[in-house]
Order: C-alpha cells, then structure tokens, then sequence
C-alpha cells in the first residue's frame, strides 16, 4: 500500500492538463440527456462494495469482523493466507454475515497450492468471491521454482507463477468457474512480461509468448489521492475512477494501457473502457492538513464507490475495514479504530446501505427516462432497480475544493404515484416524500442522495 513516487516528475507536469481534460470531458457528458437509462440491480451494486481486512489477525477479531460487517452492510472482503488467518474463520464469518471473500497470496507469496487448497474450502461452502495472486509485486518481490521475482529483479517469476496460478484454476473441477484478479501495480514491470495483458495477444512481442492467460480481471490500487495529486479536488472520485489516460492517480491506464514505469503498450484507450476490472485497495487518509477529516473522508467513501461502480468497476475494496495493531498509522485510512470505534465513514455506510438494502435479482432491470437539464460537471447520477421493481436513482455532488451546492432539477418524464429522498449523511429515514409529482428539485454538494421512485 505504497505511493509510487518513481514516475512523480512526470505525472506533476501533467497533472494539471489531466485535471482540466477530465472536467471538460464531464461537462460535454452533461450535456446529453439521459433518455432511456438502462437500470442496474441495486442488489449488483452492493455486491461490488468491499474493504480490505485480516479479519481475525493483526489485531483484529473474527467477532469483531462480524459486527462491522453487519453495521457497514458492505459485502466482501479482501483477504488472505498472508494474515495466517485460518479459512474456517472466513467460513464462520460468510455464515454469519454473506460475506465473500477475494483469496489471494497477497504480499511475496507464491505458493500456489495452498491458494487452491484455501480456495476450494470457501468455494465448497459458498464464501468464494475469487482468486488473487501477488499484492504489489513491485513492493513484495516473490521467489517461484527458485528464482526471484518482482521488485527491481526480472518480472518473469511473476509472470510464471501468475500463469501457472490461472491454468491450475481453471483445470479444477471446484475452481474453475470462479475469476482469477490479477497482481496489482503490473504497471511496475521491469521488464516486458506481457502482465498489462489479461490474455497476451498476437504481435505483442512480450518476453511471454502470445496467449499467455494471466487473469479475467484487471486489478488496481487507484486510491483516489496521489503524491501528484495532492488535497481534495472538484470529482475527486469521478477523476480517479476515469479508466483513461485522464486519470491522475494510479489507475488502470498506467497499469493494463501504457505501463507507468518503462512504458510498456498494452490495450488500447477503446479496449480498456470494457477491460473487466477490479480494486482491491483504495481510500484517502484523514488529513486535516489537506483538509480530509473523518466527516470529509465518510463523504468521499460514499461518493468513490459510486463512481467507480459507475464508471465500470466491477468490486472496490476500501483499505481499511479496521485499523491493523501491527501497522496502526493505517488506521487513518480504515472505517474503524484501532479498538473498534465506528468511524463516520462507518455510520454513513450502514445508513447508506440501510436505505438500499437489498438482497434479490428484479424480474427486470428495464429503462427508466429522466433528465437532469443544465447537469453541473461536479453532479453524477446512477440508476438502480429494486427486485420490488421501484427504481431508484443516485445522485451525488463532488465540490470538495470549490465548496458550495449545485441546485438541480430532476426531471423524471412523467407523474409517479410516489417519490421519496433519502440522505445518508443524515439518517436511514426519509428527508422527504413527494406524490403525483414529476421532477424533484435537489441541492448536491459533497455526498449523495438516493431518490426513489413507487409507480
């Protein structure tokens, strides 16, 4: 979970440019009108909200684990055998809670059985989300058939180790169904394995030969501030979300488009808009001094897992769920203190989650017409379904640095029987409940609110 400074001369000089490109680009979107929406199941969007925990190591408890989770409503969690943390404990806590889990080696592992051996457990009782190898190579060099891997060494070991990880998956009978993430910050290859690639392809000229098969999902560290990127910006999560070269942060241009270290070309700008995607780490720190408290922190929280649902990641992992006992400077960035205090982040997603709660497919997703005339670049909107078949649209403003609230109308395209507003930063019940109306009009700053329609 480091920064990585190598490239920083050069994102600073960009930086800026990026900014700017990226607002503009938002401002040209607003100006379409969202005519025929297509919904998503809200149930799909909360099984993409995920953190980052040992669960019951390094300080943390398996009961401990439970109660979050059950307050948050967040569901899975990113972990591994690097904690030592026995499976039977990730069975118990699925069991108690629905939680899944991502298993992987995590941090300079690269013991591939004991993967798949810890897999299948979790995957015989249902708790298996999916499979993950190396955490950070780049950070957490790894030695696989007695050569050494990662970090400023040769790429290859990784590269062996990640394909030899994908076939022994797929080749098992338990396993096979489920996806293989990739290692995280491919971006710092030293040398051109071919690990931007999921599947390598023809003509690549990679050190791995064309249709090496590493992973099914591409995986980031995007966390939404960067060394290059200081303080709090207008679409602060919107930006660092963007799967662009217009991403400032360490995202997924920089890791599967062009590698940030030596420049490697992988997909292209058009091939990694539909690049099946994931994060397993991501947050912003309380500082005060850039001025994140725990009250701007909990906002940003809301707003980053709506945006990078919205902009095509398919699960974001929020590092911390708590603060570790043997790393305890994190604890800045996680939902809960080191001794188990909820943090504001954690009050407004167990309100935000509360509101949503939902567990069921609808029979239908369908289309919903509305329109947010004069749509402000800082103002993003996502459209869900319940399985009760009412749609609900969520709405959140990003003015972290210009402050202030943008008024909007939202115009819905014909009369409902009823409309209710919900704010999470406020509570689980209703701010308001309209009937027979046609628009909404909304105030948006800095977090979202949640609009929900009854036919």
């Amino acid at each position: 979970m480091k920064h990585r400074n190598i490239f920083l001369l050069t994102v600073m000089i960009c930086a800026i440019t990026f900014e700017l490109n990226a607002t503009q680009r938002i401002s040209q979107n607003r100006s379409e009108t969202q005519q025929g929406v297509e919904a998503v199941s809200v149930s799909k969007f909360l099984n993409s909200l995920g953190a980052v925990s040992s669960i019951s190591r390094r300080g943390e408890t398996l009961e401990g684990s439970i109660e979050c989770m059950r307050y948050t409503g967040l569901r899975w969690l990113r972990a591994g055998f690097e904690d030592r943390a026995p499976v039977e404990d990730f069975i118990q806590l699925y069991e108690q809670t629905g939680t899944k889990i991502s298993y992987g080696m995590l941090s300079g592992h690269a013991e591939i059985s004991r993967l798949t051996d810890g897999a299948k457990k979790l995957a015989e009782k249902g708790a298996l989300l999916a499979l993950e190898g190396s955490n950070e190579p780049n950070n957490w060099g790894i030695t696989y058939q007695g050569e050494k891997g990662g970090g400023k060494d040769s790429w290859l070991p990784v590269a062996k180790m990640h394909r030899d990880l994908y076939s022994t998956v797929k080749n098992d009978p338990v396993l096979k169904d489920y996806p293989v993430w990739a290692a995280s910050e491919t971006g710092a290859q030293t040398d051109n394995t071919g690990m931007q690639f999921l599947t390598i392809p023809e003509n690549a000229n990679t050190l791995m030969p064309a249709g090496t098969k590493y992973a099914d999902y591409a995986n980031c560290h995007n966390y939404i501030v960067h060394p290059s990127w200081p303080g709090l910006h207008d679409n602060q999560t919107w930006i660092s979300s963007d799967p662009s070269k217009e991403c400032p942060v360490d995202g997924l241009y920089g890791n599967f488009g062009v590698t940030w270290l030596k420049k490697f070309q992988g997909y292209t700008d058009e091939e990694l808009l539909t690049l099946p995607r994931v994060t397993t780490e991501t947050g912003y720190a309380i500082t005060p001094e850039d001025g994140v408290t725990e009250e701007v922190q909990a906002r940003l929280y809301l707003n980053l897992y709506l945006s990078q649902f919205k902009r095509g990641w398919d699960y974001t992992a929020v590092y911390l769920l708590k603060g570790r006992a043997n790393e305890p400077l994190h604890e800045k960035y996680a939902f809960y203190t080191l001794d188990y205090k909820p943090k504001q982040a954690a009050h407004y997603m167990h309100n935000f989650t509360t509101i949503l709660a939902d567990d069921k497919e609808p029979s239908s997703t369908g289309k919903l017409n509305y329109s947010i005339p004069g749509q402000p670049a800082t103002t993003h909107d996502l459209l869900l379904r319940k399985s009760n078949g009412n749609f609900v649209i969520v709405l959140w403003g990003e003015r972290f640095a210009s402050k202030g609230s943008d008024n909007i109308k939202l115009q819905l395209g014909k009369k409902y029987k009823k409309v209710i507003v919900y704010d999470p930063t406020v509570g689980t019940e209703p701010v308001n409940e309209f009937t027979g109306i046609n628009s909404v009009d909304l105030s948006l700053s800095d977090h979202p609110v949640i609009v929900e329609i009854v036919d």
